[in-house]
Formats: C-alpha cells, structure tokens, sequence
C-alpha cells in the first residue's frame, strides 16, 4: 500500500489562481475531483505535443455564453480542427446577426412560451424572431453567393465562405474559423436550420453540397498527422465522427471527454474513453479521461488551466 499516495485534506485562501484550484482538486482526489485535475493536465500535454488538435462540441451549447469562450479557444489556437452539430452554425450566425437569447428557466409553461413566439432551449429562451428569420436570410445570401462561384461545395468550405460575412463578430465560432483558418466539419449539416435552407435555395440556384469533399480532407488530416488530441464535449455525431476518423491513424493520441451521459444503455454519448480502444479509436498508449459533469461547469475550468499555460 506504500505505493499510494495519501489523500489530503484541503483548505482554500483569498486570492487563489485556476491553477491553485486544480492542484486541490487533486489532493481531494475523492470521485470527480480526480478525473478534472486529470483532464487538465492531459490537455496542457496534448496542446504542446498533438499537431492535430480537435474541439468536438454539440450545438446546445452554442446557445449559452459558452459561444465566446468556444471561439476563444479557436482563436488562441489551442485548436486546430472543429467538428461540430447543426445547430451550432444556427445558434452562431442568428446570434451573429443580432440574436436576443434571453436568460430563461427550465420549469417554464411551454404552452404559454409558444403562444408568445419564444423556444426554449434548457432555461434559455430564443424569441422566434431572433432565430429562423435571421438564419434563413443569411443562408439564402450564401447560397446565391456560393453558386455565383461554383456549383459543387462541400461542407466545409461553404463554412470558410459564411466565416467572411460573420468575421466582425469575435464571439462567432465560424467567423473565427476562418480568420484562424481551422476548419469546420459538420457530418449532421442537414439537421437543422441551417441545412433546411440549404436544400430550399437549391432548389432554385443548383447549388449542390458534396459531404465526401469533407471526408476526403478529414482522412488527409488525420493520415499526415504526428499526433492527435481530441476534446469531446457531450456525445452524438460530433463525439463519433471525431474518434471515428482517429481509428484510421490507430487512434487518438490525447483524449478528454466531458459528459452527464451513463454507459449502461451502450449509447455513444455515454461510452467512456477507455470503450473507444476497443475500436481502435484511442491507442492502448494514450492519455485519455472521462470526466463526469455539465459543461458550461467544467469547461471554463479546463480551459482557464490552458490559458494559464500561456502567461
């Protein structure tokens, strides 16, 4: 049993750094605490050695103030690659263009909430005009303007296009894409507003998207890279498609998952890290962690200790 360390019992002081909080949440150790502290070392490591580095997040969170910290981190370079949901091109171009997401609560009347023109997403309430009518006129505009250039575009590049409508506003995940030059991925594009308007305006321009253009970049990304690093917050396809396209390179080489999803069911989204090496999505050899917790929580903690890194 020497070869343990000792549990320590902690105590906080006025002024504490991020950096000093970590390091209690590794002598707490107990439960959470332990995966958190690991998390964050895992990512500093990853940040320095991994010269491909993906952020995966689900649209949801897009919605909450997590938008401009999400853009920071892409635009401070700690990574290079973004694969994400539909509805984060939704909730970033309609907050882009003036979107007034409202500060809401869950135990709201969804009743009366529809009879006065608000969708709620968790506890934050979107004015129907602050969304559709603002993503479909944006997307109507890049799509007459993508098909003045070329008919056929994949995903991606189509994203690189709508990044210089959306480049004056430094909390715009795809704005700063494209000033950073990360590249977008969206494997689920057609779920959402955003891809509903892009089949729409097809109709009348002929326009076409080419999704295998993204896959054809993807597997050029992953193949040349030294080593990879994903951090994967929540599940779904952004989650899969992320370790999936890492299984063709033997695996990711760093791994950090946050999540309130349970593995009993054998859902992705509740798979934890240590599942994926059986997929050879994540090499036996990797740093990888689970972390257990919501992510509007854990997110600014984890990235404060990477910002930190660079001071």
């Amino acid at each position: 049993m020497s070869s343990y360390e000792r549990v320590g019992d902690v105590r906080l002081w006025k002024g504490m750094r991020v950096s000093d909080l970590i390091n209690v949440y590794k002598e707490i150790h107990g439960f959470t605490a332990s995966s958190l502290y690991e998390a964050t070392e895992i990512l500093k490591e990853g940040v320095k050695e991994a010269d491909l580095r993906f952020l995966s997040f689900t649209g949801n969170l897009v919605a909450t103030g997590l938008r401009g910290l999400l853009a920071q981190l892409i635009d401070e370079g700690f990574f290079n690659v973004v694969v994400t949901t539909c509805g984060t091109l939704d909730h970033d171009i309609a907050k882009a263009l003036g979107g007034n997401y409202l500060k809401g609560y869950f135990e709201a009347d969804d009743l009366e909430l529809e009879r006065v023109g608000i969708h709620r997403l968790g506890n934050v309430f979107i004015p129907k005009d602050s969304y559709g009518p603002l993503i479909e006129s944006f997307v109507r505009e890049l799509v007459y303007r993508a098909s003045s250039i070329k008919v056929e575009w994949g995903v991606r590049e189509l994203l690189a296009l709508a990044g210089e409508a959306l480049s004056k506003d430094p909390n715009s995940i795809i704005g700063v894409a494209k000033k950073r030059g990360v590249p977008i991925y969206v494997p689920g594009v057609v779920d959402g507003a955003f891809g509903t308007q892009l089949f729409i305006y097809s109709q009348f321009t002929g326009f076409k998207l080419n999704p295998l253009k993204d896959m054809k970049e993807l597997s050029d990304l992953v193949f040349q890279s030294k080593k990879s690093l994903a951090l994967i917050l929540g599940g779904g396809i952004s989650k899969h498609h992320t370790i999936w396209w890492n299984q063709f390179k033997n695996g990711l080489d760093y791994a950090v998952y946050v999540t309130t999803a349970v593995e009993w069911d054998g859902s992705l989204s509740g798979a934890r890290s240590r599942e994926a090496i059986s997929w050879g999505k994540i090499k036996p050899s990797a740093k990888h962690v689970t972390v257990y917790g919501e992510v509007s929580i854990l997110l600014p903690i984890l990235a404060v200790s990477l910002l930190e890194t660079t001071q």
